[in-house]
């Protein structure tokens, strides 16, 4: 089963029952990582964003 991560209610579904995909994150492989989509998602962007200074600055 997959999970997801709805970002207009901040609520973990799961493939019986989810909203309208344009609304989620996902699919995660389990409910505690669908409920941390927002912080890994912004971690992945602040590393993203480091590398990409970094190579500027080379």
């Amino acid at each position: 089963m997959a999970y997801w991560y709805n970002i207009t209610t901040g609520a973990v579904e799961d493939d019986r029952d989810h909203a309208s995909k344009d609304n989620l994150m996902g699919p995660y492989p389990t409910r505690e990582a669908a409920a941390a989509a927002l912080q890994t998602a912004r971690e992945k962007t602040e590393a993203w964003d480091e590398e990409d200074r970094r190579e500027r600055d080379e």
